[in-house]
């Protein structure tokens, strides 16, 4: 393996370094008509507002879509490359048909997204006895529910090293989460949304019949009476240089989604995680990295490797969290023409394509029972 420091280090994300698509859309060089109103704009261009205004768009109506950075430049472009079925809580706290919608998001992924999609399943690694017991509790409910899922013991190596069982989701997958929503983007361009890049906006400048606000963990910056509804974390990377060998055939968390990591089919292997080691450091919408996640971080890489591979990049990224670990996914109370999606507490990329799809929807006229769970007006407790 390369030697340690032998490789510029980068704190842009792999994804978005790794995305290379070329998008039809609009560039900040050319005029927007601020005289010219839309029928939606959706602020936020990673995976929520793309799919929204992609549903909105090829129902007819004008959608325009600001992103302050590039698409895709935010938690769409700076997670772990997951897509998960279900949601962040344990499945005995969870309803069978947010595995159900996710299962059903997951499948159009694979329809939508080409090479930027394997579906490889996951692995839910167990830390010790006590994930272990809570893994074989959650098998049950899964399979009572008819859900696929598969008991893995003995665990091969690494592995059985570190853990002591695990869950096969054999539905489940692994992204290039920047090129997914950059391809989601241009469908939505297709369809005749107009895309702009670069453009900070603020709710009250946009010229617009419904606005939509899909920026997730930064969402109080644009509705500040859901700060205590959406709060801030931060998650951690890095990338390593290609390994000599295929140790990982699909994406593995462990420790509660505290630990997880996935090998990328050039044999390089991507490793997040470590949040808990700092949670006040890490609640907060400042995308740096810092020297005490970043060191554990590396330490859990020699734990799976054997020793430290060269590091490639390194970088941070900012997701939004609600108390029950559900998103709110409706209308702003108080505000009749504004609408949210957001606090997917981590479990955004697919999440996010699906309740997406499902604002658009009620935005135009229809009624998907999934909003009642999501409703940004429930009481939310921990």
């Amino acid at each position: 393996m390369p030697a340690v420091g032998s490789t510029h280090v980068t704190t842009t994300s792999y994804w978005l370094a790794d995305a290379g698509e070329q998008l039809r859309i609009r560039s900040v060089s050319d005029p927007v008509d601020a005289g010219t109103r839309v029928d939606v704009a959706v602020v936020g261009g990673g995976v929520t507002g793309c799919s929204c205004a992609l549903t909105l768009a090829e129902r007819g109506l004008r959608v325009r879509l600001f992103e302050a950075r590039e698409i895709a430049g935010g938690a769409s472009g700076r997670n772990g490359g997951f897509a998960l079925r279900g949601g962040a809580m344990p499945y005995e706290h969870s309803w069978a048909g947010l595995w159900r919608l996710t299962e059903l998001a997951l499948d159009r992924i694979e329809q939508l997204a080409g090479d930027a999609f394997r579906r490889v399943g996951s692995l839910r690694l167990a830390g010790d006895g006590g994930e272990r017991d809570l893994l074989a509790r959650e098998l049950e409910l899964l399979r009572a529910d008819g859900f696929d899922v598969e008991w893995v013991d003995p665990l091969p190596a690494p592995l059985d090293r570190l853990f002591t069982g695990a869950v096969l989701c054999p539905g489940d997958g692994a992204l290039q989460p920047a090129r997914w929503v950059q391809r989601l983007a241009a469908r939505a361009a297709a369809a005749g949304a107009e895309i702009v890049e670069h453009t900070p906006v603020r709710i009250d400048e946009l010229d617009a019949g419904t606005v939509v606000v899909a920026t997730d963990g930064l969402t109080a910056a644009l509705l500040p009476e859901l700060a205590d509804h959406i709060e801030t974390r931060r998650g951690q990377m890095l990338a390593t240089e290609p390994l000599e060998s295929r140790l990982f055939e699909r994406p593995h968390y462990a420790r509660h989604g505290y630990d997880y990591w996935q090998q990328l089919p050039d044999g390089r292997l991507v490793v997040g995680g470590k949040r808990d080691a700092s949670f006040e450091t890490e609640a907060t919408a400042d995308e740096e990295t810092t020297a005490l996640i970043q060191e554990r971080l590396e330490a859990l890489t020699v734990e799976l490797v054997g020793e430290l591979p060269a590091i490639t990049h390194r970088w941070a990224g900012v997701w939004g969290e609600t108390a029950d670990r559900l998103p709110l996914v409706g209308r702003v109370p108080g505000r009749e023409h504004v609408w949210v999606a957001g606090g997917y507490s981590g479990h955004g990329n697919v999440l996010g394509l699906a309740c997406g799809d499902l604002l658009a929807r009620a935005i135009l006229g229809d009624s998907p029972p999934e909003l009642d769970l999501f409703d940004p007006a429930r009481p939310l407790t921990g």
